[in-house]
């Protein structure tokens, strides 16, 4: 007869560096429900009608308790295991306000970022640092945040400039470095020095065309776009007379890189010069630029590619820019974008406000709308004032009832389906849309 299993068998292992069976951080874990810091912020889609009551203090416990967990998971021997754990901090970390928490353990995490940039591999680095940015960002500007990207901004640094570092690392440590001096630094020495390492970077691909080895090959691009993109956010909280010295330095040569063979380079370093250009005139409303025939030529071509080597999504992502970019450079024009979080809406009315916007998106993901209603620090650098409370009554007046969201759905469904059929349909002239 067989012998029975141990009960307990399947539990979690951790001695002797056994990988351990991380439960990652789900989309359960992450319900409104369970905020620490502001919990009478929701979104009005998160109430059920005649739902049964939550209990928040012990749902919180629960949350807690699985994050403290991750945390003590981040030391595990297993390189599994501690990414594991990474991954699921920075689930928790942007779809959740843990200000109180983290405040509580923040010596800890920085220890523990610190540890797996220093010591893991390309994936875990990426995740390490990837953690540092959402910590930051949960932090918000202060003296704890300052503390922290001092014991982290050195080692992010040097992962920066360590040529045998592996692509993927030092891209993120990049946009980590470039994301955590926005946030925290009031120091302008410290400013200046972060975006010197970021130029020294980037500044490489100006000398592509020139270079017969092979030395910045498209391996090394995604590097570039990250310090260029890092260093664009950093420029846009420089002083006007260090803004100047920037532009004289870098819109003659920023133009080069509209020819590179890598579809987002181009985009880059395009939306770059709108940037700089916007920056220009607001500096200097007089502000001329010499070779401006030949950058609009140039930008005119891309806005209008129709080159059949290249994809049509890439050529239609492209053109779309371009034309963005163009209408910035020659006519001081920005297309005004609607950004809606919750109840509230946010416009988007020019580069510098869009590439800020872009840059925390990447960050946080979908958790970007839940923070721009919570977050004290993304609200203050969006200019939009205190977070708005908003009690459960008041949210449930604003959701629609569930029989016309049916209504609703069983249109959109009809008329999406008429739709795909007329296209389906071989007797339709279907062309192309650019």
């Amino acid at each position: 007869m067989p012998k029975p299993k141990k009960r307990g068998s399947n539990h979690q292992r951790g001695a002797g560096g056994q990988p351990r069976n991380v439960q990652p951080f789900s989309d359960e874990d992450a319900s409104i429900e369970t905020m620490s810091h502001c919990s009478g912020f929701s979104d009005p889609a998160s109430f059920t009608e005649d739902g049964p009551e939550v209990d928040e203090e012990a749902t919180q416990e629960d949350l807690e308790y699985k994050l403290k967990g991750f945390i003590d998971l981040t030391l595990d021997k297993s390189a599994k295991t501690r990414q594991a754990a990474l991954e699921s901090l920075k689930s928790a970390f942007s779809s959740k306000i843990l200000y109180e928490f983290i405040m509580e353990r923040r010596m800890t995490l920085t220890d523990s970022i610190e540890r797996c940039i220093k010591k893991g591999k390309s994936d875990e680095q990426c995740a390490a640092a990837g953690l540092a940015c959402l910590l930051c960002v949960q932090m918000g500007s202060g003296i704890e945040s300052e503390e922290i990207f001092k014991t982290l901004g050195p080692v992010l640094k040097k992962i920066v400039c360590d040529g045998t570092a592996s692509i993927q690392a030092r891209q993120a440590c990049a946009t980590c470095l470039g994301i955590c001096c926005f946030i925290v630094t009031d120091d302008i020495t410290e400013l200046y020095s972060t975006m010197e390492c970021l130029e020294n970077i980037f500044m490489k691909a100006y000398q592509r065309d020139r270079d017969t080895n092979g030395v910045s090959s498209t391996h090394n691009t995604v590097l570039h776009i990250s310090a260029l993109l890092a260093w664009t956010l950093l420029l846009t909280i420089c002083p006007m007379n260090e803004v100047k010295k920037k532009i004289e330095m870098h819109l003659h040569k920023l133009p080069s890189l509209l020819s590179c063979d890598d579809l987002n380079m181009r985009i880059a370093a395009g939306e770059t010069l709108a940037l700089l250009f916007e920056l220009a005139r607001e500096t200097d409303t007089d502000f001329f630029y010499e070779d401006m025939d030949l950058l609009t030529e140039k930008l005119r071509a891309l806005a209008t590619d129709g080159n059949k080597h290249r994809a049509k999504v890439d050529k239609r992502k492209q053109r779309s820019v371009f034309r963005e970019v163009l209408r910035a450079v020659e006519e001081r024009d920005f297309p005004t974008e609607m950004v809606k979080f919750g109840p509230e809406r946010m416009y988007i009315d020019c580069w510098v406000k869009k590439q800020t916007y872009e840059t925390f998106k990447e960050v946080l993901g979908s958790g970007m709308q839940y923070h721009l209603q919570s977050n004290d620090f993304l609200r203050n650098v969006f200019e939009l004032g205190p977070p708005v409370m908003l009690d459960a009554a008041t949210l449930k007046t604003m959701k629609i009832s569930r029989f016309e969201r049916h209504l609703y759905n069983s249109a959109a469904f009809k008329a999406r389906t008429k739709a795909r059929s007329k296209c389906r349909d071989k007797r339709a002239d279907v062309g192309e849309f650019f």
